[in-house]
């Protein structure tokens, strides 16, 4: 059942706040940092956003300090329930869960609910990093620990610390920001032993082909940074993919 009473009423949660309807501003926090158009008192305003931002670290350090080893499962808000997709994404965060890992998801509909479900209801941790957006409906029933965040920095910063891995289902603009972003931090050595999973071969296919035949043939990258990605179909590839990846770490018993 849906934690709202009144489902079709918009609500955002905004930090500790929730707001409903009319309430809910026009722009999002991350907006009107980012956006220069407007009025120049934005710019005397800088010093006290540096301490929302900072709380928003401290809140998100503080509620998964002692998380433990967690996965992070991207992928389309927009994959309907009973998809072969959500379907995938379901049983993909189970089996992580069963293999000993926590999982993050962005919180939301879609694979991000499969993942939360399938977490969840195989006996595991299930964490949802919300962030505030403008058509957003806050974080899906399936989430054990939950956080909202207002800035998009923050936010991602949250699901590199405390993640060893990523595992990536077919989604859009979002879900390629988070596999790009993994992929740097990987490629430049800012983060070590980190699996980045592609889950389902057809979807990822022509991307894959792309950066084979023309960043890796024109030298962009290197042949080392193309291996950085496991491409699979199945569930069981991505945990055992990720369980010898973790292998002597440590990490799960």
């Amino acid at each position: 059942m849906n934690g709202n009473p009144e489902p079709h009423r918009r609500v955002r949660r905004q930090g500790p706040a929730t707001l409903r309807g009319k309430n809910i501003p026009q722009t999002t926090t991350d907006q009107r940092l980012l956006d220069r158009r407007g009025p120049s008192d934005w710019v005397h305003t800088d010093p006290w956003r540096v301490l929302r931002i900072q709380a928003e670290f401290v809140e998100g350090f503080g509620l998964l300090a002692e998380l433990g080893p967690a996965v992070s499962v991207f992928g389309s808000a927009r994959t309907g329930r009973g998809s072969r997709e959500y379907d995938i994404a379901e049983r993909t965060a189970g089996g992580l869960a069963r293999a000993g890992y926590a999982v993050i998801t962005g919180g939301g509909p879609g694979i991000m609910e499969a993942a939360n479900k399938g977490a969840s209801e195989a006996g595991g941790v299930s964490v949802g990093l919300g962030i505030e957006l403008p058509r957003e409906m806050g974080l899906n029933d399936f989430v054990d620990i939950g956080l909202e965040f207002r800035y998009f920095f923050v936010r991602k910063t949250v699901f590199i610390k405390y993640s060893q891995a990523f595992v990536v289902l077919p989604g859009g603009f979002g879900t390629m920001d988070e596999l790009f972003e993994a992929l740097t931090l990987v490629a430049t050595g800012k983060i070590t032993k980190f699996p980045i999973v592609l889950v389902g071969r057809e979807y990822w296919s022509g991307l894959l082909s792309w950066l084979k035949e023309t960043m890796l043939a024109r030298a962009n990258i290197g042949p080392a940074e193309f291996t950085l990605i496991s491409v699979v179909d199945e569930p069981e590839e991505v945990v055992a993919v990720i369980r010898e990846a973790h292998d002597g770490q440590g990490l799960i018993g």
